[in-house]
């Protein structure tokens, strides 16, 4: 093996393929794209290298090859400022903050780095930019360090707009909260948050949205003026001694026009094509003559010297190429890393290749600045600031369902929570106790019977609930160890047939799908019958866990059957099916009504007879004509779309065989925990890497608008959603949707339609023979369409969140960029509400965000479709989070652990004061609350306690703090003995301890009434004379007992 880096040794060989160069200085430039597109990066990032007068510009034919550049840039770490494209928008359509303040941010980047190369679009060089000199103006400079008041710099963020809310959730917002002051500029693509210590800036740094919490600390902020017009091209920014790097033909000639007296060079190399473009990459393993071809070049390579480098993504990987092609690693240059595909140098004897290309891998560029969804979770109770709403129904978990009316006073002056229940008497809860009341959320969406204070009935139906939740959960566990006792049929280890299978998937598995396919294989190696929910947004990759699945059982020598909802489905999966598995003898056939009865007879034998290995269809496979003689696996898609009388069938017919569940329905997370341990789920929440978020647009409603979204959609050769959900009008839209784009052809789709011809135009549609599919929602979501990537959806107003988030969800399955235009009537946008209702839909902006606090409502009609009827009736009878509580604890206790409680004890010490203005009137007490001066938004402050009490542990009691450090800056005396009055309590509900006192020094413990005794039949007496010395101490005393 080489030694040194290997990609210095690589990026040498191109230094000296640019020396020996011929120059032709009299020449026009031309393309580098004369060379192999696989060598471009290699090539262009040693140009970047080497010392230049001026600035390189590399320019691409389109935003695809930009940013396919920007990632090979990445992996020869040749740093580039990457300009994103403008935004694409017709007439009035809203442009997205987002995209735009990352475009500015890099276009100001550029202004200020005059030798940094540049990677940008034939669109973003033509596109207009604002004025340089303005871009250097500085409206504001923060420096860590720098004399400046928060009121002072509250008072010039006012002056230019700026709104005051209690939490930052877009732009043009601020925030203030103890000695932290929170803005977010229009220009930026992160908010800033300044921490003072007095009138002196002590911290400077940028934060999340999402999860409030800091992403980077900075040494000094610069706000630059926020007149940016588009005044010029950006080629006009091309100056003498700069250099251009076309990569197509096109881009020369656009060059010569756009630049009258730049740098003439002629750039090429000798550089051949891809080392694997003739072995047809991604069935080289599989076909021997590809593969011993391919060995023979190889062995040629090494035999003459040459350096063969190989780039592949992780040692797992490069371990299955040395296995495969049986070379020893001495003949090698390892590196690891994503390279799309690899290229030969002939000149400088130089080879690199990529077990991407090699094993069939699409590497697609990712998106840049996606928090994981992990990450997002952390943001615990304190960002569900809005859960409790005034007027919404809220469950307390000891009186019941009730009306919250906000944040009310106590006679003290003490911030309590107002519940007003049947009969108008109202309860006060203090606010150190509010993580007792949740928000109510049933199933489906009727109003709630309010309880009375003191009555029975409340203590009756959580009597019931409790009783009905442990049933279910032994139900749920007597299953479980039904299918462990009767002998299932364990599948063997993966051989290497699976090994190549896999090694053929033409996409990088997420995280999240490699996790659920381990578990799968797992489940399936085991005696016992699999029977596993996936769960998933549409496009996230369960398809391809039960394609591994069914190919395992298959090559196991079991039989397959899929089921799916829709005949549409179904034939959608056997394309799916049988791509996945063309290089394989597996037999896979559709059995539907729309084939001929001498069609279907002839499957019929084939499942009879073994021959058929794999058969899709909906519930007809489940009728008793349909007869297996090896069944190993049922898959089913979309379970909750099937009848009560297909599940039992399902139960019977299917008992001892695997059984693997996809459910695109979102599962709540509490659900999912709730239901771990009895029953096996695995959730992908994980969007692939290639995904963009789907750019959406509140817009009034225009013809105008209407017909160029349209033609934007069908010039790049996709299709078009258009949802109107109106059946008597539909027809007189499509009328004059073909006026306005009369080359379109208009296909028409909605529930009261027979159920054949709704399936025609579904196939016309999913076969790409039209253009606009006008439907009601009655069209399914599972359907993929990755070609459908615009979605204009009618009175928008009328649809709620979750359904719009449903609805839009229909495009952006592609790698390109998907567009949703919410159209309003004109009068709500003029109204003045565009904004605010802008600023929710940007909520679901975030693929996989169906997991989301906001996502709610749907995530409750999965819950209701996962639980069936009867315990959708105990949901809403005491709420989901209670009814969650109640079987995650029924679960753990009949697993025989210890069910993990809230810590509830109470605490009743006579130095400390928990209320704020009960402390103001006595001294040298402890005061330990969430002062009014840290927070002082009386929301944040519920939240802040709800999230305070929601801790278990002392870990997340610290994860907390830190948090709180975070967002609100220097902890003052009441904030720390809060924390450690907490850290108390869960100390002492650890220990199983109901109440903790302290009174005159002496520490007095309860459990069910009855005081526990230390050995030496003394209460403890605590010797610290300071109350937050005691307070200490007792920590410490109770840690010891």
């Amino acid at each position: 093996m080489s030694a040194g880096s290997p990609r210095e040794l690589w990026r040498g060989s191109a230094l000296s393929a640019w020396d020996d160069m011929p120059r032709s200085p009299g020449s026009k430039p031309l393309p580098i794209g004369t060379c192999d597109a696989a060598a471009q990066g290699f090539l262009i990032a040693a140009l970047l290298s080497k010392e230049h007068p001026g600035r390189v510009w590399v320019l691409c034919p389109h935003a695809r090859r930009r940013d396919q550049l920007a990632e090979e840039f990445a992996f020869w770490r040749s740093p580039v400022l990457n300009l994103s494209d403008p935004t694409l928008i017709v007439e009035d359509e809203l442009v997205d903050p987002d995209r735009e303040a990352e475009r500015i941010s890099t276009i100001k980047r550029i202004s200020r780095s005059p030798g940094k190369p540049v990677l940008l679009s034939r669109s973003s060089w033509q596109a207009l930019a604002p004025a340089r000199d303005v871009l250097d103006k500085k409206e504001l400079t923060l420096t860590v360090g720098q004399e400046i008041s928060p009121e002072d710099l509250i008072a010039w963020l006012k002056e230019r707009d700026y709104e005051p809310y209690p939490q930052i959730f877009q732009r043009g917002q601020f925030a203030r909260r103890g000695g932290i002051l929170d803005f977010y500029p229009p220009q930026n693509t992160s908010p800033i948050r300044v921490e003072f210590f007095g009138d002196e800036i002590e911290s400077l740094r940028e934060f999340s949205v999402e999860s409030q919490t800091t992403t980077r600390k900075l040494d000094t902020f610069e706000l630059g003026s926020p007149d940016l017009s588009l005044v010029e091209p950006l080629s006009n920014w091309f100056e003498k001694g700069d250099l251009l790097v076309a990569i197509d033909e096109d881009d020369v000639e656009i060059a010569d026009i756009l630049i009258s007296d730049g740098p003439n060079e002629h750039w090429n190399a000798n550089l051949y094509p891809s080392p694997a473009a003739g072995f047809e990459a991604g069935d080289f393993v599989i076909a021997d003559s590809s593969r011993n071809l391919f060995l023979e070049q190889l062995s040629d390579w090494i035999k003459q010297g040459w350096e063969v480098g190989l780039v592949s993504p992780s040692k797992a990987e490069r371990h299955r190429f040395l296995k495969i092609l049986e070379r020893d690693e001495s003949d090698f240059t390892f590196t690891e890393g994503r390279l799309a595909k690899g290229f030969v140098a002939p000149e400088q004897k130089l080879v690199v290749l990529s077990t991407l290309e090699i094993f069939g891998r699409q590497h697609l560029p990712g998106t840049k600045g996606r928090e994981s969804l992990a990450h997002q979770r952390t943001a615990a109770a304190i960002t569900g600031v809005h859960e409790l709403n005034q007027g919404e129904f809220v469950v307390h978990a000891d009186y019941g369902i009730g009306e919250f009316i906000g944040l009310i006073e106590s006679d003290e002056g003490d911030e309590e929570l107002g519940i007003k229940y049947d009969g108008g008497s109202t309860l006060h809860v203090p606010i150190d106790q509010s993580h007792l009341v949740a928000r109510y959320v049933g199933i489906g969406g009727g109003k709630p019977r309010l309880n009375k204070l003191g009555d029975k009935r409340w203590k009756k139906a959580r009597k019931v609930a409790e009783a009905a939740v442990l049933d279910y959960a032994a139900q749920l566990l007597r299953l479980q160890a039904e299918r462990e006792s009767k002998g299932g049929y364990g599948h063997a280890p993966d051989g290497q047939w699976m090994q190549e299978f896999e090694a053929s998937f033409p996409f990088t598995e997420t995280p999240d799908q490699r996790r659920a396919i381990e578990a799968t294989k797992i489940d399936m190696e085991s005696p016992r019958p699999m029977d596993r929910l996936i769960c998933g947004d549409v496009g996230f990759g369960k398809t391809e866990i039960a394609i591994r699945a069914a190919f395992k059982a298959v090559t196991g020598g079991k039989q397959v059957a899929i089921l799916a909802p829709t005949t549409v489905l179904a034939e959608q999966h056997v394309r799916t099916f049988r791509s996945r598995m063309s290089d394989y003898p597996v037999r896979i056939e559709l059995l539907s009504r729309l084939q001929t009865p001498a069609e279907a007879r002839e499957i019929l034998e084939g499942v009879r007879d073994g021959n058929v290995d794999i058969l899709i269809g909906t519930h007809r496979l489940l009728s008793a004509g349909v007869e297996y003689k090896k069944i190993g696996l049922l898959v089913v898609d979309e379970e909750q779309r099937f009848g009560v009388r297909h599940k039992e069938i399902l139960k019977e017919r299917f008992r001892l065989i695997d059984v693997l569940t996809l459910s695109a329905t979102p599962i709540p997370r509490t659900l999912y925990l709730s239901l771990m341990g009895a029953r096996d789920m695995s959730t992908i929440d994980t969007p692939p890497p290639n995904r963009l978020p789907v750019q959406t647009s509140i817009c009034a409603y225009d013809e105008r608008l209407i017909r160029n979204a349209i033609r934007r959609e069908l010039t790049r050769g996709g299709q078009v959603f258009f949802l109107h959900n109106r059946v008597a009008t539909i027809e007189g839209m499509k009328t004059r949707i073909e006026k306005l784009v009369p080359e379109a052809h208009v296909v028409v789709g909605h529930g009261q339609m027979d159920k054949d011809d709704l399936e025609k135009v579904m196939h016309q549609f999913v076969d790409g023979k039209a253009d606009v599919l006008l439907a009601t929602t009655i069209i399914e979501s599972g359907i993929d369409i990755p070609n459908a990537n615009t979605i204009l959806i009618d009175r928008a107003d009328r649809f709620g969140l979750a359904d719009l988030y449903q609805l839009r969800g229909r495009v952006g399955r592609a790698d390109r960029r998907a567009y949703a235009l919410l159209l309003l009537p004109g009068e709500l946008i003029a109204g003045g509400d565009a904004r605010k209702r802008l600023s929710a839909i940007k909520q679901y902006t975030e693929l996989g965000s169906g997991f989301k606090i906001a996502m709610r409502d749907l995530e409750i009609r999965g819950a209701g479709s996962l639980l069936g009827t009867k315990q959708s009736g105990h949901i809403t009878a005491v709420g989901f989070e209670l009814y969650c509580q109640l079987l995650q604890q029924s679960i753990e206790s009949l697993n025989g652990k210890n069910p993990m409680q809230r810590a509830d004890a109470q605490l009743r010490i006579d130095f400390v004061v928990f209320a704020e203005s009960s402390w103001s009137n006595k001294k040298g007490k402890l005061p330990a609350f969430f002062p009014r001066s840290y927070g002082p938004d009386s929301e944040l402050r519920v939240a802040a306690y709800r999230q305070m009490a929601s801790a278990r542990t002392e870990t997340e009691l610290n994860a907390i703090s830190k948090d709180w450090r975070d967002r609100f800056g220097r902890f003052p005396n009441p904030i720390v003995h809060l924390i450690e009055t907490n850290r108390l309590r869960i100390i002492a509900s650890a220990k199983g301890v109901q109440i903790v006192e302290i009174y005159n020094d002496r520490l007095k413990l309860q459990r069910n009434g009855d005081y526990i005794l230390p050995p030496g039949g003394k209460f403890p007496r605590l010797s610290s004379k300071k109350p937050a010395d005691k307070l200490h101490e007792a920590v410490q005393l109770l840690k010891s007992l």
